[in-house]
């Protein structure tokens, strides 16, 4: 009898263990999958003035991206070149700059991936002098020191602009600067031209009346791209929502620039005539990636390594959605 009790004893306990596993199975599998779902944030690079600046305080991109899943998180950088070294690093899922930072970035084997562009728009930058400056024209730089943010889409102005009288950036001092530091040196006459783009340049046009001596019209195309990395390039979904809420944004910006305008003023310290300025001479529309963009990409590209600003010679389209699909 005592022996039938101790198996029955025995049967018991190992029933008992046998649904603590099950439920300890149960609960890690619930815990992974909350953290998997825990996992789904977007990180999103952006500057002080564009598209995705607007998005962000619109919040439509959260409600949307909440209904597959996701979360969003916002962090703001000074220009391109920045943003792109935290996608290089991990640190950003998604981002947008112009178009001279992919290449550098690419050429420092960042895993990124062109995702879409707005049109070109080459009067939103240029080089500019003090209004009473005895420069009248690019010719005139030689000998100057010309400052500028390393690796930004102005820096390829820059080149063309210098190619185009004549010399190279070995004519000129060029002096690395982001365009808050730039502005600063700029008005303390440190260097003799500044290479800048909207709305920095039409906040410089209309408070220190800044002489122009070439935009990039006829040189440069100046788009802005939005740009993934390989390992979240697969997230089909969760980019067509981005790509529709920024198609949304840019229409309601376009339709709405003095509002807009108000609206950012106080948000990114510039005056609203600065604002509607840079609002009402830009492109609209978001475009998907064509070949004639991926060309143009790869003329910068050449042309930076020609000049020795970037290591290797690359290929753009290494960095195309559609061939990582393939």
């Amino acid at each position: 009898m005592k022996k039938k009790r101790k198996i029955w004893l025995l049967s018991i306990f190992s029933i008992l263990m046998l649904i603590a596993s099950a439920c300890g199975q149960e609960k890690n599998s619930s815990t992974r999958a909350d953290a998997k779902e825990s996992d789904k944030t977007i990180r999103i690079g952006y500057q002080k003035f564009g598209t995705l600046n607007i998005l962000k305080s619109k919040g439509s991109l959260e409600t949307h991206l909440k209904e597959v899943g996701y979360t969003v998180d916002w962090t703001e950088f000074p220009a391109g070149p920045q943003l792109l070294e935290a996608l290089n690093v991990g640190s950003l899922d998604f981002g947008h700059t112009g178009e001279a930072p992919p290449v550098f970035a690419q050429a420092a084997n960042a895993p990124l991936v062109y995702i879409a562009n707005q049109p070109a728009n080459p009067s939103g930058e240029a080089i500019v002098v003090q209004k009473d400056s005895p420069i009248k024209n690019v010719k005139d730089l030689k000998g100057k020191k010309v400052g500028l943010n390393k690796g930004s889409n102005v820096h390829y102005l820059l080149v063309r602009a210098l190619e185009e009288a004549g010399l190279t950036l070995g004519d000129i001092t060029p002096v690395y600067l982001p365009p808050a530091d730039a502005r600063a040196a700029f008005e303390g006459n440190q260097i003799d031209a500044w290479v800048i783009w909207d709305p920095f340049l039409s906040a410089a046009e209309l408070e220190l009346e800044t002489k122009t001596i070439r935009d990039g019209e006829g040189l440069v195309a100046n788009r802005e791209f939005f740009l993934t990395t390989d390992s979240f390039a697969g997230n089909e979904e969760a980019l067509k929502i981005i790509k529709e809420e920024l198609i949304k944004a840019d229409k309601w910006i376009e339709e709405n620039p003095g509002d807009v305008a108000e609206f950012l003023s106080p948000e990114i310290g510039m005056s609203v005539e600065a604002l509607e300025k840079t609002l009402k001479r830009k492109e609209y529309g978001l475009e998907e990636i064509s070949n004639t963009v991926l060309d143009d990409q790869q003329k910068i590209a050449d042309t930076f390594y020609h000049l020795k600003l970037i290591p290797s010679k690359i290929n753009i389209l290494d960095a195309s959605a559609d061939l990582k699909k393939q």
